[in-house]
């Protein structure tokens, strides 16, 4: 191998970034995915361009990508995620709030994972050990801080938990409110985020385990030194799911506080 997979990691994201800035601000193709849900023709090129990167220097692995699925045969345990922009609705009404990401997992962990912003010029990544920001050519590294309180909380569905977890309640929560302030961007960029101590958490729902979307952002929580779990507290991927993310072990312990008290109104039911 003639370059490190956290550099091709970093590589193979910036390759992505520079389709989404390119495409930006012209009229995109709309592709239908699910109701709700779309791809557009940035998306698709991207795409091919983080594909075309991997694909040049490391064949032999398998490769997860949002929009062409899994390719290639699982000969040496390494996969490739590839989410190749987070936030298309929102790129796709001209906001700037977007993300190219890229993570390798071999086995059950992520060894090397990017995330690059397209319009900051900034890739944040990790090597797996620690976490980095690039701008200019250079590195500087991540530092989680809680001093913003500011939590971005994932509006968008799915909701899986809604009878015992809803993020919109969180908004009209008195003890969540009284030491934090809530933000929504709507793309895991924000993820990335907390490891750069530019928010003080991040809480999701869902189920997390194979997504495209979270993986890297995940892997720069941790190398960074947040903590990151399920909704519950549990370890990620157990239990209830999700994602709570914070910088600190007291803003984890306030925010899980928080969630355990989030329940449906009564009277709703899971169609409400």
């Amino acid at each position: 191998m003639t370059i490190t997979d956290h550099a091709l990691a970093v590589e193979a994201a910036e390759a992505g970034a520079a389709v989404v800035r390119a495409h930006y601000g012209s009229s995109l193709t709309r592709f239908a995915k699910t109701a709700g849900d779309f791809a557009t023709t940035a998306d698709l090129e991207a795409e091919r361009a983080v594909l075309d990167v991997l694909r040049r220097e490391r064949p032999d692995d398998v490769v997860l990508g949002e929009e062409s699925g899994r390719t290639g045969v699982d000969r040496n345990g390494r996969m490739w995620m590839v989410d190749p922009l987070c936030g298309t609705l929102n790129y796709a009404v001209r906001t700037m709030l977007a993300s190219v990401n890229v993570a390798l997992r071999i086995g059950d962990r992520v060894a090397a994972a990017a995330s690059a912003d397209p319009f900051a010029a900034e890739v944040f990544w990790t090597d797996g050990a620690a976490a980095y920001v690039r701008s200019d050519g250079a590195d500087e590294r991540l530092l989680p801080s809680a001093e913003s309180v500011l939590v971005d909380l994932n509006l968008d569905p799915p909701f899986p938990n809604r009878e015992t977890f809803l993020a919109a309640r969180m908004l009209a929560d008195e003890a969540f409110l009284a030491r934090f302030r809530p933000r929504v961007v709507s793309t895991t960029l924000a993820v990335a985020w907390v490891a750069a101590g530019r928010r003080a958490a991040y809480v999701t729902d869902g189920h997390l385990r194979d997504s495209v979307h979270f993986a890297a952002g995940i892997a720069l929580c941790r190398a960074a030194g947040c903590v990151v779990t399920g909704l519950d507290g549990r370890p990620l991927h157990t239990g209830a799911g999700g994602l709570l993310a914070a910088a600190d072990p007291d803003t984890h312990a306030a925010l899980l506080a928080v969630i355990r008290t989030q329940r449906a109104p009564s009277g709703s039911g899971s169609g409400s």
